[in-house]
C-alpha cells in the first residue's frame, strides 16, 4: 500500500490532464461525466471508463513501475473522496429530474435546467471551441460526435427529459416518398434513434424558424410525422420570440418542438407554451459604458467611418453594418445574433457610446442570450470563435420559462 500513497501525489495531476481537450476526447468525457455522477445511479454509465482512464494516467506517469489494479481502484477511490465541483455552474444538490444535453453548444439548455433543479447526465457537443467553454462553466467535458454508436453507447438508460438544438440538415425528398418518412443522413436520425431507444418522459427540441418552411414544409413535417406516428409522442411546437417571451431585447424567432409520452405523461394535454411577457428590459441593461479595448471601435480613417458617423446619432438602439449601408433596428432592440457575426464583422451589432462607434464584445452578445455575465466564464478563445457561440446559442432565459411550463406538467 505504500507504493498507493506515492502515486497519490500525482492525482492532482489528473485534473490538470482533462484541462487539455483533446478532439478525440472520449476518455476525458467520461471521466469527467463520472466525478460528477459518482453519487447517483448512472455514474455506472462511466465506471469502467473512468478506472481505465486514471489506470492510463498513473501509468503514463509511473513508466519505471506496473501499475496493478488495486493501485488504479485507491487512486479513483481517493479522488472521489477529495473532488470537489468547483465550477460557476454546479448541478443542484436536490435535483428533481434528469435531463441529457444533445448539441450541447455553450450550455443554454444546461444552464435554464440546472435553474429548475434539473440534474444533467449526459452532454455531447462535438466543436471542441464549445466544449471549452462548456467545461469552464459546469465542469464537464461532453462527448463527442453523436452519429457514433460508441459515443451513443454511454447515454444512461433512463432519464426524464431530452434537451437538443439540433442542426437543421436537409431531408430528402426520396425520404419522404416512404411511408414513415426516412431521415437517415440528418442528425434528426439520430435523436430518433436516442428518443425509441431511451424513451424519455419529455423532449424539448430547439431550432431556426425556417425549419418551418425549409423544403416547402415536407421537413418540418417529417420531424412532426416521426415524432408523433412513429414514435408516438404528443406533440406541441410553436415560434416564439426571444423579445415577447423572455424580457430580452433580442430579435430573435426560434421553434420550439415540446413532445410528451403519453404512456409517462398522462396528462400531457395540460401543456402550453408561456404566454407573452411585456419587454421592461432595453438594450442599456446588456451594454457596458466603460471604456472597452481599442479593437472594438471604428477608427475615424476605417473607410466605412464617415457612413457610419452619418448614420449611427441614435443612443438608445443597435445599428448593423450589412455590406453597403447601415441599418438601423427601429425597434430599439438588438437584431438577431448569428454565427457569422465573427467573420467579417458585417453581422456583429454596433453602438455608439460615449467613446465611439464600436462593436458588441463577446461578454455583451452572451449577455443578450441571457447568460449571467457576472459569472458566466468566457474562456481564452478568439472572438470569431465566442461570436460564433453566442450566435449559436439559445436565449436561456426563454428556455428556462419553457422548462417550467414542462415541469408543470410532470
Amino acid at each position: 500500500m505504500q507504493n498507493i500513497n506515492d502515486l497519490l501525489e500525482h492525482v492532482d495531476d489528473l485534473n490538470l490532464n482533462i484541462e487539455n481537450i483533446q478532439k478525440e476526447n472520449l476518455q476525458q468525457a467520461i471521466f469527467s461525466h463520472y466525478l460528477h455522477n459518482h453519487s447517483n445511479g448512472v455514474s455506472l454509465a462511466y465506471k469502467d471508463g473512468a478506472f481505465n482512464y486514471v489506470e492510463d494516467l498513473l501509468q503514463d506517469k509511473n513508466r519505471d513501475r506496473e501499475i496493478s489494479e488495486e493501485m488504479a481502484k485507491s487512486t479513483l477511490s481517493h479522488i472521489l473522496k477529495s473532488y470537489k465541483s468547483e465550477v460557476p455552474f454546479p448541478a443542484p444538490k436536490k435535483p428533481t429530474f434528469k435531463f441529457i444535453d444533445l448539441f450541447a453548444g455553450i450550455g443554454g439548455f444546461r444552464l435554464a435546467l440546472q435553474n429548475l433543479k434539473g440534474k444533467c447526465v449526459y452532454t455531447s457537443e462535438w466543436n471542441t471551441n464549445a466544449q471549452y467553454t462548456y467545461k469552464a462553466n459546469f465542469g464537464e467535458i461532453p462527448f463527442g460526435d453523436i452519429t457514433e454508436k460508441k459515443v451513443k453507447g454511454f447515454i444512461p438508460e433512463k432519464f426524464d427529459v431530452l434537451c437538443a438544438g439540433f442542426p437543421c440538415q436537409a431531408f430528402s425528398i426520396a425520404g419522404y416518398r416512404k411511408g414513415f418518412s426516412d431521415t437517415r443522413g440528418t442528425l434528426f436520425f439520430d435523436v430518433e434513434q436516442i428518443i425509441a431507444k431511451h424513451r424519455p418522459k419529455v423532449v424539448f427540441l430547439e431550432n431556426v424558424k425556417n425549419l418551418v418552411s425549409h423544403d416547402k414544409g415536407n421537413t418540418f413535417k417529417i420531424i412532426l410525422e416521426i415524432l408523433e406516428q412513429k414514435l408516438g409522442y404528443k406533440v406541441f411546437h410553436k415560434v416564439l420570440n426571444s423579445m415577447t417571451h423572455a424580457n430580452v431585447p433580442q430579435n430573435r424567432e426560434r421553434i420550439f418542438i415540446v413532445a410528451f409520452d403519453p404512456d409517462q405523461v398522462p396528462n400531457y394535454s395540460s401543456f402550453k407554451f408561456p404566454e407573452k411577457v411585456k419587454l421592461t428590459k432595453t438594450i442599456h441593461d446588456f451594454i457596458d459604458y466603460e471604456k472597452q479595448e481599442d479593437r472594438y471601435y471604428y477608427s475615424k480613417d476605417h473607410k466605412y467611418y464617415p457612413e457610419l458617423d452619418k448614420t449611427m446619432t441614435n443612443p438608445d438602439t443597435m445599428y448593423q453594418w450589412r455590406r453597403v449601408y447601415v441599418r438601423e433596428n427601429k425597434s430599439n432592440v438588438c437584431p438577431t445574433l448569428t454565427a457569422n457575426m465573427g467573420t467579417g464583422g458585417h453581422n456583429v451589432p454596433l453602438i455608439r457610446d460615449t467613446f465611439g462607434i464600436r462593436k458588441l464584445t463577446p461578454k455583451e452578445c452572451f449577455a443578450l442570450q441571457g447568460y449571467p455575465m457576472d459569472s458566466y466564464v468566457l474562456p481564452s478563445l478568439a472572438n470569431s470563435k465566442l461570436y460564433m457561440q453566442a450566435g449559436n446559442s439559445v436565449t436561456t432565459t426563454l428556455i428556462q420559462r419553457i422548462g417550467k411550463e414542462i415541469l408543470n406538467v410532470l
